[in-house]
């Protein structure tokens, strides 16, 4: 068969390719379903990660990439954020199981409430908006207020809520879980009492009278 004819001689029609298998993520800690979390901070929205994952701990794999906790699970990064703390320092499992069993408490709380959906209201609620950075003329340090970008809100809203749930575990009959569950639940409803919604008033508050 000459090239021309086997140019003219009609092709068999190809298969499509098979679609790739949908991912069936399992639900966070085996209870709580990713679908329907919403970040309602327009700010916050490109870099509070909440997406579904098999186990939120990426294992090292962003150390050392730009921009990398942009792309780490949020309660990855609380949980990152609680072993700061004495004796929780370095034990990443210590530190998954008290967000896990703070989860477990919002939920008994209130059954209804996704817990990782409150823990990303409590986020929103402890993000400042603005603070306060110090600037030099001619020898003299003057306060003035800036802007927060939205990674900077991100990382001290997480890292207050860390930190107001550690301290609160220092008290008799309190354990790290219920502590953190106590200040996510405060945090999520914008109440004084979360440790880290007062730091931000403060932070705020001064940032208003360094304008």
């Amino acid at each position: 068969m000459s090239a021309d004819e086997e140019a003219a001689t009609p092709q068999a029609p190809t298969e499509p390719p098979a679609p790739a298998p949908a991912l069936n993520f399992p639900p966070l800690f085996d209870k709580y379903p990713f679908e329907g979390v919403e970040v309602h901070d327009v700010s916050l929205k490109s870099y509070i990660f909440a997406q579904p994952v098999y186990v939120p701990h990426s294992e090292g794999r962003l150390v050392n990439h730009p921009f990398s906790r942009a792309r780490m699970h949020l309660v990855e990064r609380l949980a990152n954020n609680l072993m700061r703390g004495g004796r929780h320092t370095g034990k990443k499992a210590r530190a998954l199981n008290a967000v896990r069993e703070a989860f477990a408490i919002l939920a008994k709380s209130n059954p209804s409430a996704n817990p990782l959906q409150t823990l990303v209201n409590a986020v929103e609620n402890a993000a400042p908006r603005e603070m306060v950075t110090r600037l030099q003329f001619g020898g003299i340090s003057v306060p003035r207020a800036v802007d927060t970008s939205p990674s900077r809100r991100l990382g001290v809203a997480i890292r207050n809520l860390a930190q107001g749930s550690l301290e609160a575990a220092k008290k008799p009959g309190m354990t790290l879980g219920s502590a953190l569950a106590k200040e996510i639940d405060l945090a999520s409803r914008a109440d004084m009492g979360s440790y880290a919604v007062a730091k931000k008033d403060e932070v705020e508050r001064i940032a208003q009278s360094a304008r």
